[in-house]
């Protein structure tokens, strides 16, 4: 599977961003798929993850996003959503969207993801 992540931008603040991971080649619903982040002099790190359909879909949250990022499907248009409300500072980074067929107790380790798209850059500035 083919992936290609957008939507990121400069926001202020509070603000709130929607990235999108567009899918090509194969059907994304068959994959589990993570959002991951990469700030500047830090590790990537797993923020979001939504399980395969097979697998349940149920998704999954960092503490620090919890309660603020929502990963959604629309399975229609092969995609995947990560809604971001009450954007901080400490969440500017470089993000990236990974598809693979983990098992729940390695999905946080981005080795197990073997189809990534671009990263996309998202700053909180005021």
């Amino acid at each position: 599977v083919q992936l290609q992540a957008s939507g990121g931008g400069l926001v202020q603040p509070g603000g709130s961003l929607r990235l999108s991971c567009v899918a090509s080649g194969s059907t994304l619903s068959s994959y589990t798929v993570a959002w991951f982040r990469q700030a500047p002099g830090k590790e990537q790190e797993a923020i979001a993850i939504i399980r395969s359909r097979g697998s349940g879909g149920r998704t999954y949250y960092s503490d620090s996003v919890k309660g603020r990022f929502t990963v959604s499907r629309d399975n229609a248009k092969n995609t995947v959503y990560l809604q971001m409300n009450s954007l901080e500072a400490d969440d500017t980074a470089v993000y990236s969207c990974a598809a693979g067929s983990t098992i729940l107790s390695s999905q946080w380790d981005s080795r197990n993801y073997r189809s990534w798209g671009q990263g996309t850059q998202v700053t909180v500035s005021s």
